[in-house]
């Protein structure tokens, strides 16, 4: 069992903050990895990228948006309760080369996972931009620790109730523009990440994006979280979950992504009625 000792909402509760211990995932973990989470015998096995880890007080920490039956049943465990299993750490950590113009751009829960990948290379001398979006203020995260593992820090809303109104493929337009950008870094909805490959393939600069397939078990046995790049089949939990954003296929993607969303969305419906045993 793995204990929750730290939990926060944000974005008007609809994302939530789970710092667990885990101290052998804590002691391992690299930027850019996940875990898969299970809340009990009834729950899904969820793959979560985390946010942060930290081998001193031997925790990891997932920020998730409560969206499904199995997010919702995360929200309901609080400090002292327990996950049944948190596996990990999984997938392939970031390349990081010391030295570059990145610009880090992410949106919604996506800035959750983009943190710890820009803070690891503002560390290892890079100069980052990073431009964090979302779809309004009270939706926006992270922005403190965000602005403390950026050189300079833009921010944009949807409706512009806060930061710059629009999206933050415009910034990064400018960015470009103006040259001598070395890597992007893309990670938020999916859409987002398509339209930020797009504009940065027609500069030529390359783009890494981090993917969040529908996936069971994690290790590459089932197959589940398959996605094509660059023409070839690759497996999002044991190839990625980055990816050249140049060469994914986004709109396979967003259709695999709906493939069970009437079912999601009846499961959550019942969980939510039943209570918290569903």
């Amino acid at each position: 069992m793995f204990k929750i000792v730290k939990r926060e909402e944000m974005a008007s509760g609809t994302v939530v903050l789970n710092e667990i211990e885990a101290p052998r995932i804590a002691a391992k973990a690299r930027p850019g990895q996940f875990l898969i989470l299970k809340a009990n015998e009834n729950g899904e096995r969820i793959p979560l990228t985390m946010a942060e880890t930290d081998p001193e007080k031997r925790t990891v920490t997932v920020i998730y948006m409560v969206v499904g039956k199995s997010t919702e049943l995360f929200r309901r465990l609080q400090v002292g309760d327990a996950y049944q299993d948190v596996i990990g750490p999984l997938g392939q950590p970031t390349h990081i080369e010391p030295g570059k113009n990145v610009v880090c751009v992410g949106g919604g829960t996506g800035v959750a996972v983009l943190h710890p990948i820009a803070r690891g290379m503002k560390n290892a001398d890079c100069r980052v931009t990073s431009i964090i979006g979302a779809r309004n203020r009270d939706l926006l995260i992270l922005e403190d620790k965000m602005r403390l593992a950026s050189t300079d820090l833009h921010i944009c809303t949807d409706d512009g109730s806060y930061g710059r109104k629009g999206f933050v493929t415009e910034v990064l337009k400018e960015q470009l523009t103006r040259g001598g950008v070395d890597q992007v870094v893309a990670i938020g909805p999916v859409p987002m990440m398509k339209f930020v490959s797009l504009l940065t393939k027609d500069f030529g600069v390359p783009t890494m994006v981090s993917l969040n397939p529908i996936m069971i078990d994690g290790t590459g046995m089932c197959g589940g979280c398959r996605v094509t790049v660059g023409g070839e089949t690759k497996f999002g939990c044991v190839d990625g979950p980055e990816f050249d954003g140049h060469k994914v296929d986004f709109d396979e993607l967003i259709l695999r992504l709906q493939a069970y969303t009437e079912q999601e969305r009846l499961s959550h419906g019942r969980c939510k009625c039943e209570g918290v045993h569903s």
